[in-house]
């Protein structure tokens, strides 16, 4: 307890390991094992496990990324590999030999400068791509032939046209423009005509004073009369329909057999082979995934692959299906157990991996309790509270007050994410942790996850408030002693409530949060400020409300200390928002440290600059909150 560093390298000791995939006799996977994210692979049956890139190459962590890191293609002997420049999100697909080597660019400097994200079909060996320019407000797709090369446009669109499934030709790609989140139109591209028809949802420019329901769409196949896809038209948590394939009325699809209980979503839709489907859900935060048989309009599912016994109670951060053995590789954790490959099949679950914490034992750390609460305007917030294990440190506790970003994302028992292992060094050393899913969290129905959109830092603003108040009535905490700290969307609201609500907060961490929302949208890419505009305001016909809702507005009332973390690389939130934050609180007198990595962009996934950030944090709240 005494070396803050040393409690931490305990609690990092247990590597990362990511985004398996099976191909033949190996398991590959992204791991931190070197101090940053690389590619290694391990023969299924135990052996040396082999790194594939050269050691001083850092790639991108697939918990931020949205798509695939790589993807081994045995077909062609290659590894399709995604590389950016230290966190700067420009993704840029590679390919390696599958024994290993030097990355090689695919298609050379065609998308210099652009985000490229992958989806590949291991089995034929064909990729989506999905660009992003960044100077320009219009998304590109393609259909790439990763044997030949040879790429198909699929259209643009400033709303994505991001194409979510396919047939088994690559004939027929379904194609979705996005608004807001959870607010799809659903189109058809076709190869015979090398266009898009609309099939199902209203086009923004069609939509008159009336509200339109959120769709939802995504996650299709292409059957041979119509589009199976994932939709939220009738169930607001997510469910299953069809659309023909010259449109009309979705269809809704019953799904039976499940095994789970909760309050939870539907998330992905993978198809298998045939009549055969993968679904996964996120109940309570822990992550369950099934198989199951689309038969006469109805899913059935046939079998569960996880979210029971040794694979409950957690999250699976990724998982992938080998065509050729019928089996899964999945990353699975909990909140107080680190990652570990599995792999299930017909024989059963199989660990690949053991890795432990160093020095710690399961009893030291949190496993959380229910939180949950009644907000402001009668909304239960769901949220966890992680308390310092018996013995350690005397009640009543201080408080760590975390707010996760998105704002449409969730707190999960996940050990791979930043905020777990930070959770329980926060314990272990006398601090509480509450942890709420504030309005406009994913997990909790599109209903829910919306109530944000075009109110950043109003209802969700006084769910935290109304937080605040159920801590201060828990005779275990102190609440005069209460810290708040978030990153992304977490870290504007940290600023938001230490500027409207000071008298509240003892202390704060923000991590790359927007200060102004002026010069946050204004910096962003191009490709992406069309969304944001949907979602948080436009700078010229919302002006009033921008102003209103930014935190700069309000930070002059903020009395709390206030340390600020920030990526100089980082393309969403940029490092002269954070710079601007500083200048301007420390030359009014503001008591301020920031804490700015030169190799980091929007997260923090190098071993020592996590460590370095960790024990920032936690030394600023001992001696601002005091703890052990």
């Amino acid at each position: 307890m005494n070396d803050p560093r040393a409690l931490v390298e305990s609690l990092l000791a247990a590597k990362l390991y990511l985004s398996p995939q099976i191909a033949g006799d190996k398991l590959y996977f992204v791991s931190n094992r070197t101090g940053h994210m690389s590619l290694f692979a391990m023969p299924l049956d135990g052996g040396e496990t082999v790194q594939l890139v050269p050691e001083d190459l850092a790639l991108p962590s697939p918990k931020i990324m949205g798509a695939e890191s790589f993807s081994v293609l045995p077909g062609l002997g290659k590894i399709l590999v995604t590389i950016d420049d230290h966190g700067d999100e420009n993704y840029q697909p590679y390919f390696i030999p599958i024994e290993g080597g030097t990355p090689e660019p695919i298609w050379g400097d065609r998308f210099a400068g652009q985000q490229v994200l992958s989806f590949t079909d291991r089995t034929d060996a064909r990729a989506i791509l999905i660009i992003s320019p960044r100077t320009d407000p219009n998304y590109a797709s393609f259909l790439a032939d990763l044997t030949t090369l040879e790429l198909t446009e699929l259209g643009t669109s400033p709303y994505g046209n991001f194409p979510i499934g396919r047939d088994e030709s690559w004939e027929r790609i379904p194609v979705v423009d996005g608004y807001t989140a959870g607010d799809t139109v659903l189109y058809l591209w076709e190869a015979a005509t090398r266009s898009r028809r609309h099939l199902a949802g209203v086009p923004l420019e069609e939509r008159g004073d009336d509200p339109v329901p959120a769709a939802g769409f995504t996650d299709g196949h292409v059957r041979d009369d119509a589009v199976l896809l994932m939709t939220t038209l009738f169930t607001d948590t997510g469910g299953l329909c069809t659309v023909g394939l010259d449109g009309g009325d979705p269809v809704e699809v019953p799904v039976t057999g499940l095994a789970h209980d909760g309050i939870g979503e539907l998330t992905d839709m993978d198809h298998l082979d045939g009549d055969r489907y993968e679904l996964h859900y996120n109940i309570d935060g822990c992550s369950y995934g099934y198989e199951a048989t689309f038969e006469n309009g109805t899913m059935a599912v046939t079998r569960v692959l996880w979210g029971t016994g040794e694979l409950g109670d957690g999250v699976v951060q990724a998982s992938s299906h080998d065509a050729v053995t019928d089996t899964w590789a999945i990353a699975f954790s909990t909140a107080t157990s680190p990652v570990q490959l599995y792999t299930v099949g017909e024989s059963g679950v199989r660990r690949h991996t053991d890795e432990a914490i160093d020095g710690l034992s399961t009893d030291a750390l949190s496993p959380g309790e229910d939180a949950s609460f009644v907000s402001h305007d009668g909304t239960r917030v769901s949220a966890r509270l992680y308390l310092p294990a018996p013995g350690v440190g005397e009640g009543p506790y201080p408080v760590i007050y975390y707010v996760h970003g998105g704002p449409q994302s969730q707190e999960r028992p996940d050990f791979t994410w930043f905020s777990i292992p930070l959770i329980q060094l926060f314990t272990l050393h006398g601090f509480a942790v509450f942890v709420p899913n504030a309005r406009g969290s994913s997990g909790y129905g599109q209903a829910y996850m919306k109530r944000v959109d075009r109110d950043w830092g109003g209802a969700d603003r006084l769910d935290h408030a109304a937080g605040v108040e159920m801590l201060r009535q828990d005779h275990r905490l102190d609440g005069d002693r209460i810290g708040v700290m978030g990153r992304s969307y977490g870290g504007f609201m940290t600023l938001t409530l230490l500027g409207r609500h000071p008298d509240l907060w003892a202390a704060g961490v923000d991590m790359f949060g927007p200060y102004d929302l002026f010069t946050f949208l204004d910096a962003l890419p191009e490709t992406w400020k069309t969304y944001m505009y949907l979602a948080i305001g436009h700078p010229e016909t919302d002006r009033d409300f921008l102003i209103e809702r930014s935190p700069r507005t309000h930070l002059d009332a903020m009395v709390a200390p206030l340390l600020v973390i920030q990526g100089r690389n980082d393309p969403r939130v940029v490092v002269a928002e954070s710079d601007r934050l500083v200048d301007e609180l420390q030359s009014k007198g503001k008591d301020i440290e920031y804490l700015v990595f030169d190799d980091e962009g929007h997260d923090m996934v190098k071993h020592e600059n996590k460590v370095t950030a960790y024990v920032a944090i936690l030394e600023f709240f001992q001696e601002r909150l005091g703890a052990l």
